[in-house]
This record gives structure tokens, sequence and C-alpha cells, in this order.
């Protein structure tokens, strides 16, 4: 469809929805304006008419949907509109400057689901010029954590966040006049610009506050955020270490007798020679006293399910004395008897072609499934100077797994600048082991949300700065650790920085099996929301004020964060007093919010102050979420493993798309299924689970599954029917949850299951779970600390009211009723059994 333009001698308006011509408003012999969308448009400027339509390292998508737009044409001037902005331009001024390039926000009534409104709260107004600074930024992310305790490094000096793709004052400036681009060879290269240094290249992004339409739109010219193999999303082990082939099999092993799932090994650089004389910090040729048979070991890990990654240092090039050397120098033309270090040149796309053919693939076809780079030397190539080395790095790698594997690309290194967000997945690097480092991640994974680079992965624990592991800390970084993009555990070479969970006391073992187990539990959701991220540009870990933009606490709240679409998370990042964190967390208005730890149903809208013990964290999901886990897996190599559907109280109907895919192959655009999983309420006392019918296909999908829906904090049902059949369930009474079995059906066919409960049935979304569990951890305490102490009638059934419940279910209401009355009255009950004041007051303070 071709652009209608009507000229008169005083004014031409024409309105556009063009694809064919990639929106091209208005172009004369030294400017162009390309509307990308409705929020975001592409300004050019050269001196001489040659345009670049090639990609840039920034910008690699030039196609663009169709966008509608005005455009008004005079001899004087150029103005373009959209349902966002208005651009006006002064013809024939030449480079854009703050005389005669404007960008203001729309002020007409905008059409929403056919009416008229006003700009809603999303639009605020703003006018721009260039030079005009951003001076409310919400920041993006930095290259690294080295050497940073918290924000600040040892010289006390701040680290420098980059400026993000958000703003506050509702519009964001990228300038991309002095970036490289790609060539158009088969496998695209660094190139310089056409008149490098004379022309403006800029995008303009006008969004008010609607901050998920600007990460949309950048994604419409700087490409989508890759999906990571589904792997990633699981337990990573990794420790700087000399792991010999023995340890690390006795380490897998024992991971499995304490039933660990793990998903990824990591071996940092001791699996290659690094001693001075032989590789030392950059090698490639196994240490074969520590691996006798590479192969060998590789495909052993592959026997477990362990996805390996190996960790390279480059800078060094690669020396004579490496076993991939003389063919190296064949294809570099050397002569290897001359024994010349071949030096690294990551622009020289000669030498990097032979550093993948002849030494990255090899390893690869051995059973390496991804590297991690870890670039720490000079900055910028030094043939290219302003060509970050991290960057290209990244992208070199990321492509050649694109063109010469089945699997899915991945890596992890640093950040490299804009545009690094199609090469994930990042490595923070070597933070101090501090509270500092742990209150400071949680801000940096949500600000990095803001350049979408949304899955940073962490030293969990800290990287160096200490000589032993404070539990308690290292526990609290590892529950944040399971509500992030990635969860690895890393720690520098120092034998009291072992983090291996059965080298801690019982309980700290017992809660650090638990935490890595409720990252699997949430393994589906999680991998959902990845898929979200894909398709819709909305990273993991996302800042609050991407669903809250108008109220303050979304941002002054910097560590408190959405976790995908149902899940808040405000992580403990100080130590305990006197065995319990307090926390002030900020519930969102719009709905009601369920604590995890505690069981307890929150209103929203206010901020409330919790207390958490060691092994409870500040997680809070949307009442009335319907949300897709996981039972017992020993990873996520599986794409048949059951599916717990968890329904969480709360009032209301609510849905949730469950994703699948193959997990690991580069088909995933297209080749993927997904499944409906709503809940409806019915009347006052009855709701029906519907697992919809699949949709779509992908290689090795599974026709049957099983499932089991949970009913998380219920009430006990009066009766239960699968598809109007009568059925049984189960009830966990410590828990407060029905479970109810779906047997291994057809994932074509829709399933329903209704549920009615006991008119006037008390809700036990009160905390009671919590209470539960306080009250059986004080008693086991006790028997501790007094091994003889004999408990009475009312503390001794208050211990075990939650199994009682599950053998008896249909006690459950005297039961409780029993409990609630003696929690109410604990302090006394402990008195009559024969417990001391002072001790009866420390009982009460730490199960309260």
């Amino acid at each position: 469809m071709k652009r209608n333009i009507i000229t008169t001698a005083l004014a031409a308006i024409a309105t556009c929805a063009v694809a064919q011509n990639q929106n091209i408003a208005y172009q004369d012999q030294n400017v162009r304006f390309t509307v990308i969308t409705d929020g975001a448009i592409r300004m050019e400027y050269t001196p001489d008419g040659q345009f670049l339509d090639s990609k840039s390292f920034i910008a690699v998508d030039r196609s663009y949907p169709a966008a509608a737009y005005k455009v008004k044409n005079t001899p004087k001037s150029v103005t373009i509109s959209t349902d966002r902005f208005v651009l006006s331009y002064t013809k024939g001024s030449g480079m854009f400057n703050e005389k005669n390039l404007r960008i203001s926000s729309t002020k007409t009534k905008r059409k929403t689901d056919g009416k008229q409104k006003a700009n809603n709260p999303y639009t605020t107004s703003f006018s721009w010029h260039p030079g005009l600074k951003d001076n409310a930024n919400l920041k993006g992310t930095y290259r690294t954590l080295d050497g940073y305790d918290g924000d600040t490094n040892l010289d006390s000096h701040k680290m420098p966040l980059e400026d993000g793709l958000l703003s506050r004052n509702g519009w964001t400036f990228i300038d991309d006049s002095n970036g490289y681009v790609f060539d158009d060879s088969d496998w695209q290269w660094v190139n310089h610009r056409p008149n490098e240094g004379k022309t403006q290249d800029w995008y303009f992004l006008a969004y008010g506050h609607d901050y998920k339409k600007a990460l949309r739109d950048y994604t419409e010219f700087a490409g989508k955020v890759p999906l990571p193999p589904r792997y990633a999303f699981g337990y990573w082990w990794s420790r700087y270490w000399t792991y010999s082939d023995n340890e690390l099999r006795n380490l897998v092993t024992k991971m499995h007798n304490y039933d660990i799932p793990l998903d990824v090994l990591v071996v940092d650089m001791d699996w290659h020679y690094a001693e001075p004389s032989r590789g030392g910090w950059t090698g490639y040729s196994w240490n074969r006293r520590l691996f006798p048979s590479p192969k060998g070991f590789l495909q052993w890990a592959k026997q477990q399910n362990l996805q390996t990654t190996l960790n390279l240092h480059p800078a060094d090039g690669i020396k004579p004395d490496e076993d991939c050397y003389p063919a190296m120098a064949q294809w570099m033309g050397m002569n290897p008897d001359e024994k010349k270090t071949i030096e690294w040149t990551a622009s020289d796309k000669h030498f990097m072609q032979g550093w993948y053919e002849k030494v990255l693939h090899p390893m690869e076809k051995d059973g390496v499934d991804f590297w991690w780079l870890d670039w720490q030397q000079w900055g910028n190539d030094k043939q290219f100077p302003n060509l970050s080395n991290t960057w290209w790095i990244n992208y070199t790698t990321f492509s050649d797994m694109e063109r010469n594997r089945d699997t899915r690309p991945m890596l992890y290194h640093r950040w490299g600048g804009l545009g690094n967000h199609r090469y994930q997945i990042g490595f923070s690097g070597d933070a101090i082991i501090s509270w500092k480092s742990l209150e400071f991640q949680p801000y940096f994974n949500s600000t990095a949300s803001n350049v979408l680079y949304g899955y940073w992965s962490h030293d969990m624990g800290g990287h160096m700065g200490a000589h032993s592991i404070d539990p308690e800390m290292y526990i609290r970084w590892m529950q944040f650790g399971a509500f992030s993009p990635i969860l690895r555990t890393h720690s520098t070479k120092d034998a009291g920085l072992n983090k291996e969970p059965w080298v801690f006391a019982d309980r700290e073992r017992d809660i650090l099996h638990d935490i890595i187990r409720q990252r699997y539990q949430f393994a589906p959701y999680i991998y959902s929301m990845a898929r979200r991220t894909y398709d819709d540009a909305l990273p993991l870990c996302r800042p609050m004020y991407y669903d809250y933009p108008e109220s303050e606490e979304a941002y002054a709240n910097r560590n408190e964060y959405m976790f995908g679409d149902n899940v808040l998370v405000y992580p403990i990042t100080s130590p305990m007093h006197d065995g319990i964190s307090t926390q002030q967390v900020w519930l969102p208005e719009g709905c009601d919010w369920y604590e995890l730890s505690s069981g307890t149903l929150l209103r929203g809208g206010q901020t409330v102050q919790r207390k958490f013990q060691l092994d409870e964290y500040p997680v809070y999901v949307k009442a009335g979420s319907v949300l897709p886990e996981y039972g017992k897996v020993e990873n996520l190599s599986s794409t048949s493993e059951p599916i717990t559907v968890a329904v969480y109280p709360g009032k209301g109907d609510s849905s949730f798309t469950l994703y699948e895919d193959n997990g690991n192959d580069k088909d995933y655009a297209h080749e993927y299924a997904t499944t409906l999983l709503t809940k409806r309420t019915l009347n006052d006392s009855t709701i029906a689970v519907t697992i919809g019918a699949r949709k779509g296909t992908y290689k090795d999908m599974p026709a049957n599954r099983r499932y089991t829906l949970k009913l998380v904090a219920s009430t006990v049902p009066a009766s239960v029917q699968i598809d109007g059949a009568e059925t049984a369930y189960t009830y966990d009474g410590n828990n407060l949850s029905v479970l109810i079995d779906i047997a291994d059906t057809d994932c074509a066919k829709e399933k329903t299951v209704t549920i009615a409960f006991p008119k006037n049935a008390t809700p036990v979304a009160d905390g009671l779970i919590g209470k539960f569990r306080h009250i059986q951890q004080g008693c086991i305490a006790l028997k501790n600390s007094n091994p003889g102490f004999v408990f009475n009638e009312q503390l001794g059934t208050m211990e075990s009211t939650g199994v009682a419940i599950s053998y008896a279910p249909q006690e459950a209401e005297q039961r409780i009723e029993a409990f609630r009355h003696n929690y109410a009255n604990l302090k006394q009950v402990l008195l009559e059994s024969g417990m001391a004041e002072a001790e009866a007051d420390k009982f009460v303070q730490k199960v309260y």
C-alpha cells in the first residue's frame, strides 16, 4: 500500500499505515524520518543523501509493522504525528539541533475500546529538543560487579550505572550516530558507517509512563530477547576450585544423595593447565592430570542430564604449547615450528573463524554445551577503537552457535552495552561478600530490565572479600537467588568459601535444600514468564513501576520487584535481630496478596510490617492466581514431568497460560504449545478449575501428562468432581492444602475439576500455616534444650494439629478452632505446662 501524499502550496496532510516502505514518513536529500511504531521514530541526517539501511549494533531490524501516523508537509516544515507524539522539523535547516527539531507528547484525546478517553495515567506530557538532559532516567545496568561492595568500589567510587531506556519524563533519546554497523556478509561482521562522524542516526521513544510499551517498541528495531534453554532456569553449581574428574563425580553423587536437583555444571579455569609455564590465565588444553579423558568426563555429565560450561579468558591469545596451536597456526598462515603466539584480535574475522572452528568447536563436539566468557582485559578492540571486546565476543559467540548448532544459543558474560540483550546470559562478576552487596543486587537486577538485560547471573553468596561463610547471609542470598533470573552459586579459590549445602549445620542445610527445591517448584511458571520476555519484552525481574507507574512507592521501594506477572518479592538484605527479620512490604492496590511463608492473605493498597524467620522469605502471590508448578524433579531435562496446578486463595476468576517447548532447540519461535489454566467462581461455595486443551506442537512433545490440582490454604472440600464424576482427594493438614490427582490423560482434551466447600466454612488463609510450622519448630527447640519437658494436652495437640488433620480431614474445623484458642492464650498454655515465665516469653516471641 503506497502512501498518498496530497500537496498544496500551503499544506499537505496524509494519514498512513504503511509497512512495505518501512514507514518512511518524510525524506528529502538530507533528512529521513521513519515511524517505527506510534511511540518510536527514527531520525536520520546525512550530508550526501546516502541513508543507512544496514543493521547497526543497536538496531538490527529495519522492517517495521504498519504504524498509523499523519504527515503535514509545508514548504518550510514537516510535522509527523501519532497517538503518542508530534515531531516538527524545519526543512532545509541542516543537522538536527535544538532550533530546528521538536518532539512533544500528543495532547489530543485517545480512543480506547471504541470510546474517547482523555490521556490516561500512563501518559505524561513532555516537550523535547536536541540537547535536553534526561533528569529522571530510571537507569540501566553496568558491565560488572567486579570489586564492588554494594554500589561502591574499593576506592569509594559509586557505580556509574548507565542510563536505561525508561524515564519518568516519559521519553527516551538514543543516539546511534557513532555506533558501528554490520556488513552484509554471510556471517555479518563489524563495519564502519558511511560518512562516519558526519551523520546523525537517532531514535526517540515516546511512552509517558507506559514503560512496558517503551520496551516493546525498542525491540521493534533492536530485536527480541532470545529465550534461553529451559535448563538455564535450574540450579547451577560453580566454584573457582581445582576440581578433578573424580571430585566432580563425587560432588554430583552427593547432590543426588541429598536430593538436590542440578542442571548446570560450571568448570572454572582450572579445567585447563593454569601454571604460568603452560597455559596460565588463558588456556585451551585440558589438564589431563585432573581430567585424563575430557571426552569421557563430558559424556558422563550428559549421562547425569547435566549441561557443562567451561570458563574462557581469551585475551592472551593462543600460545605454542596449546593442543590446538598447530591447527590454528596453519589456519592463520603461520609456521607452527616458529612457535609464535597467535595474538587475540576479536575484530579479525579470519582469526575469529579459526578460534571457533579449530579451538572451540572440537570441544563442543566432545560435549561442552556453552561457554563462560570471562573477558577482564582491555576494553576496546585494537583495530576498531570504539568496539567493546565484551559486546563483540558476546555477539560472535552467540551468532556462531546460531549458525553451527542445532541447540539453542546461550553464553554467559558481562554486559557490553545497548544491543547486548540479544546475547544472554549475564555474568555479573566478582562481588564482595557482604550484606551491602546483597542489598544492592535486587536493584541491580531491576534496573538491568530497563535495558532488557533481564538474565543476570550473580555469584550467589558473593565471590570474595571473606574467608568464611556467614550462614545467615548465604541463606538470604540464596533465597534471593531462587527468585532471580539465574540461580548460580560461586566463590573464589578459598577453602573457607565452600557452599556445598552439606557442609552447613543440619537446619541450614535443610533450608538450602528447600530453597533449591522451591526454585524447581516454580520452574514451569518461570519458563512461561521467560517466553513472555521473548514475546512482549517483559523481563522476569521487573521494577514495581512497570505495573504501578503512578505510585510513588513503586519508585521508593527500589529492592521490591515483580517476579513475572503474579509474584512479588521483597528480599531480606540485612541481619536478623533475635532470630527475626522485619520487613516493611508495600502491597500494591488492585488485588490482595498471599504471603507464601505464613499462608496469610493480605489486603492490597497498604504497607505492612512482616516478620520472617530464617527459613521464611517475603514472597507474595496475587490472590486467586492459578500457577503451574513442579513437584519433585531431578532437573529440567525432561519435557514430560507432571504438572501441579496451584490455585491460591482469593476471590474472583483468574487464568494463566502454561508455556511448553522442546527446551533446547532453535525452533521455539514457531514450535511450542500452550495450555490455558483457569479458575472460575461458580457460587459462594463452589469453584471450577479447568486445564484447557493444549494448543500447538513441538518436537518430542508428550501426548499425555499427569496433573495434580493443589488448592493452597484451602478448607476441606465437601465434594470434588473431575469432568462430572465424583473423585477422591487428599488433604495436607500441615499446609492446609487440597491435593487432587488427575490421572495421566490426553493433553489435547480439556479437564475440569469442580470443588464444592461447606457453606460458611471458616477461611484458613490467615497465617495458620505459618503458626503450625512455628509451633512445631518451637517444640523441637524446646525438646533439644530440655529433653525431659512434659507437654501438656494443649501444647502437645497444638504441635500435632496439622498432621492430625491429614489423618482425619473431617475433624479439621474443631481441631483448627482448638488450635486458634490455644494460640491466642499461648503464654498461659506454656505456664500451665510448668514452663518458667521468662522461658515462656522467649517461646512466644519466637513463634509469633
